[in-house]
């Protein structure tokens, strides 16, 4: 169960309750839900429903999906449920889904898929419309009771063709997958477990799974990996949940077979799911309820959870992509608009550490940069942001520990912008707006003058702290640094 907070388009989410429940274990054998499994289902919407009582949460929207759905015995469940339990439709799990995967990635063209314990749904995504959807029994848990890999041997290469043959089969109800795009999203449990797996393995900064890319070749690797193991030894791989231990092999190779029948390099992640997808239901209008631009979204509503002081952060970004725009104009910069664009963001972030606290606020805002996920970033931009923000005080900006997500020229692009932040931040230092505008022209004797733009003559301050910066711009541009 998850628990969000919205106000307008900004939300956040602010508890959540996980309990492994399975209840559809046994599903694939008898078509019947167990006893066992309705007890604990039963058990842990009680504590759902306690939980929402207690803490005073009074719309709820309880959704059942594959298990429940298929199942002969479903009533005995439903009608015991401590809360009102709605069954999706095979078609509302798929968007849902979709609804997921659009509002926090840039999935524009492609696909996305999502693998639960009891089904896998696949959607075609065009303009970041849903245009199709299919839906299988392929789910983790299916698999791998149907397969016997979850019992404590190690699987026979026999039993993984037959699952890569019945999901390639399967596969041929979705003849649109191959021309779908070059892009796969996935969402779900299992997804994120083999992200993580991957990551630890590649060494990279745990920066979460959201927006990380799992190559094709590296899944292969992991597969070849929990194959030779047992699913008791599968949690000595770093990064495996034991809790999914036994469901991972057959969960793997469900969606290697697809990334491979569709031709897909790489499976792009998120961390949102189908509660999330049915959360964007309820707070978004339009059909498709979607988010119009999601990295400008996410940056916005990283901003608003942390309380910052809009109108001061709105205006750094101002002074920044003017200075951003004038070190342009005159060749000390290639303007690349993506960069541009995380100048904004990092400009838009750099105080909220100050929810934690004043002191080292740069340090705690580069903290919740990279745990917040940015949802539409890539991980090497969530790392470049929040080594922006992190500098936007004092020190030389470096890429530390975001060397190992970072390109050939990220080290510059981090200085540059990290700069021309600094920059921003202290002819904004005194929080009135002082400084409207800032032209970047090239002065005398090869300088860069700011002349700046005022409406009165009390700037000062401003002045004084952009000249502070100017060891650090001659650093970086190779260019004295004047102030008018």
């Amino acid at each position: 169960m998850v628990v969000f907070s919205a106000d307008g388009h900004r939300w956040r989410r602010t508890d959540e309750i996980y309990e492994p429940v399975r209840i559809g274990a046994g599903l694939a054998e008898t078509g019947k839900l167990s006893a066992d499994g309705i007890a604990r289902g039963l058990a842990t919407v009680e504590v759902f429903a306690h939980f929402c009582s207690a803490s005073g949460i009074t719309e709820v929207d309880a959704v059942a999906t594959s298990a429940i759905r298929d199942a002969k015995n479903a009533g005995e469940f439903l009608k015991h449920a401590a809360l009102p339990v709605r069954v999706a439709s095979t078609a509302e799990e798929s968007r849902y889904g979709y609804l997921a995967a659009v509002n926090s990635t840039t999935l524009s063209d492609g696909a996305m898929l999502d693998l639960g314990g009891g089904s896998m749904q696949l959607v075609r995504v065009a303009s970041r419309h849903d245009t199709e959807y299919a839906s299988w029994p392929l789910g983790a848990v299916r698999m791998t009771e149907q397969y016997g890999l979850g019992v404590d041997a190690v699987a026979s290469e026999k039993q993984l063709q037959k699952l890569r043959e019945h999901v390639t089969k399967a596969l041929k109800d979705a003849p649109w997958l191959e021309r779908a795009g070059e892009r796969i999203v996935g969402i779900g449990g299992t997804v994120r477990n083999l992200a993580v797996a991957v990551q630890r393995h590649a060494g990279l900064l745990d920066v979460g799974v959201q927006g990380y890319r799992i190559a094709r070749d590296d899944l292969d690797q992991l597969v070849t990996r929990l194959s030779t193991l047992t699913p008791a030894e599968r949690v000595r791989v770093p990064g495996i949940k034991p809790a999914r231990a036994d469901l991972i092999l057959a969960g793997a190779i469900v969606v290697q077979t697809v990334m491979q029948v569709g031709g897909f390099a790489e499976l792009e992640v998120t961390e949102e799911g189908l509660r999330e997808g049915v959360f964007f239901s309820h707070l978004l209008d339009g059909d498709p309820p979607l988010f119009d631009d999601v990295r400008r979204s996410s940056v916005l509503n990283l901003a608003a959870q942390y309380h910052v002081d809009h109108t001061h952060t709105a205006h750094v970004a101002h002074l920044a992509l003017q200075l951003f725009d004038g070190l342009a104009a005159i060749g000390l910069h290639d303007a690349d608009p993506i960069e541009r664009e995380l100048l904004w963001s990092a400009c838009v972030l750099h105080d909220i550490g100050m929810a934690v606290d004043y002191d080292d606020h740069h340090k705690h805002s580069r903290y919740l940069v990279l745990h917040s996920g940015l949802p539409g970033f890539s991980q090497r931009e969530v790392a470049l942001i929040g080594q922006m923000v992190r500098y936007h005080r004092k020190g030389t900006p470096v890429l530390g520990a975001a060397s190992s997500l970072a390109r050939d020229g990220d080290g510059e692009l981090v200085r540059r912008c990290a700069l021309m932040l600094r920059l921003a931040e202290g002819l904004e230092r005194s929080r009135d707006q002082a400084v409207t505008n800032v032209v970047v022209k090239n002065g005398k004797q090869d300088a860069v003058t700011l002349k700046l733009r005022t409406e009165d003559d009390a700037i000062e301050v401003a002045r004084w702290a952009a000249r502070r910066e100017g060891p650090l711009f001659e650093q970086t541009f190779g260019r004295e640094l004047r102030v008018n």
